[in-house]
């Protein structure tokens, strides 16, 4: 089992690192303020359900073909590319009563659910991230490293809550204020569509 202090300088970092910005919190705070801070939660959710999967593809040792591999890599790069501007194509061809109107919160709620998943599982840095990141607070000699490092994945999930869902209930708190005119909303889309696709070619761009 890990000492206390390692336990605890591991959370402050993970604190910290989703401070900083990046394409998941900036992805939060796009949704929050454009959809409310429901949608926000939502989306951060996705995300960290993401993140499960990559705590566990290091603890099994499968991350690290991500980091050896520069077809995989390439591969899980274009494919998370490609489905940002994909979203950059719906934000910008948005209507203001799509966003107004809600026929289906199910529905919504799910898709938005699904997009969290979908930009943390296909963006190659975060595995490369954890591989990285995770281990250097493992130690083999206090019991089995692939506990430690589901522990590990746990404790930096639960700092991500804690940072996105701050920022998702401040912008989404702005966004209810900026969401009264027709005019806004489309701005927001625009603005929404300029996130997505600025993600989209920073991701398509990056190297190993």
């Amino acid at each position: 089992m890990l000492s206390i202090e390692t336990l605890i300088t591991f959370f402050t970092a993970s604190i910290l690192l989703g401070l900083a910005p990046g394409p998941d919190n900036i992805f939060v705070l796009t949704q929050s303020a454009l959809r409310g801070k429901g949608a926000g939660l939502i989306v951060m959710l996705g995300l960290c359900s993401g993140l499960i999967v990559h705590t566990i593809a290091v603890a099994l040792g499968v991350a690290i073909i991500f980091q050896t591999s520069a077809i995989a890599f390439s591969a899980l790069k274009f494919i998370g590319a490609g489905y940002l501007f994909y979203l950059a194509w719906q934000a910008l061809r948005a209507s203001a009563e799509k966003i107004e109107g809600e026929p289906d919160v199910i529905v919504n709620h799910r898709k938005l659910y699904c997009r969290g998943i979908i930009m943390n599982i296909t963006n190659p840095k975060v595995s490369i991230f954890f591989l990285a990141f995770l281990p250097q607070f493992a130690d083999p000699t206090r019991g089995s490293v692939a506990f430690q490092l589901l522990l590990l994945g746990a404790l930096f999930i639960i700092a991500t809550i804690l940072v996105f869902g701050g920022i998702a209930l401040l912008a989404g708190t702005l966004g209810q204020w900026l969401n009264r005119s027709v005019r806004t909303q489309k701005i927001l889309n625009k603005v929404a569509g300029a996130v997505f696709l600025g993600l989209a070619l920073k991701l398509a761009t990056t190297e190993r």
